[in-house]
């Protein structure tokens, strides 16, 4: 409620992100990707069998132009997919880590918009984060592999990216992680359980 950067429901803010992802794809930093679920798993499989990597790449994704051009016309549905170099290795500064190295081969060309016009997180997450002027993010170590995708949507947008710190998970006794959906988040919980909270 109020604030300078409303509104704040991302189902509310799809005007914004199909924006940012016409901007991405006018600039040929994103592309439309009319490949069917099928398609993508038989591309997969492929990779599999050969021992290659599983993440997808544009040049895994594209069709000739002449089935591209015949979807499109036909209306087929699509999803925007951001454009990842093919090679080379992402360096990542985290407040925590320090330099992190993530290969591009392991990162795959990410959905950025679906093909119901919703955004995934990685689109929402740096335009909000942007948008609402977040200098510092701080998420559990399951994000790292999605620094680079962010920090290149930064770096094609001319954003400054905010800093990032990818914290360890909290974990049951039984080494599960720790779940809102599972474990008690009240602080009152904690309270009545003897935890002592300091300012």
């Amino acid at each position: 409620m109020g604030g300078p950067h409303g509104p704040y429901r991302q189902s509310e803010r799809g005007d914004i992100y199909a924006q940012y992802a016409q901007q991405l794809l006018d600039n040929g930093h994103a592309f439309k990707c009319y490949r069917t679920s099928e398609e993508l798993d038989e591309l997969r499989e492929a990779r599999k069998a050969a021992g290659l990597q599983l993440a997808l790449k544009p040049a895994d994704l594209a069709l000739d132009e002449q089935e591209q051009a015949r979807r499109e016309q036909e209306g087929w549905p699509y999803v925007v997919r951001m454009n990842v170099p093919a090679e080379g290795v992402c360096v990542v500064n985290d407040m925590l880590r320090g330099t992190i190295e993530v290969e591009w081969a392991q990162v795959d060309a990410q959905i950025l918009l679906k093909s119901d016009g919703m955004p995934t997180y990685h689109l929402a997450n740096v335009v909000d984060d942007h948008l609402m002027a977040i200098t510092h993010v701080l998420r559990g170590e399951e994000w790292i592999n999605s620094a680079p995708k962010h920090q290149l949507l930064y770096e094609y947008f001319g954003w400054e990216m905010p800093q990032l710190c990818h914290m360890p998970l909290l974990r049951n006794p039984d080494k599960s992680k720790l779940s809102k959906r599972k474990n008690p988040t009240s602080i009152n919980y904690y309270r009545r359980m003897g935890f002592c909270l300091r300012p």
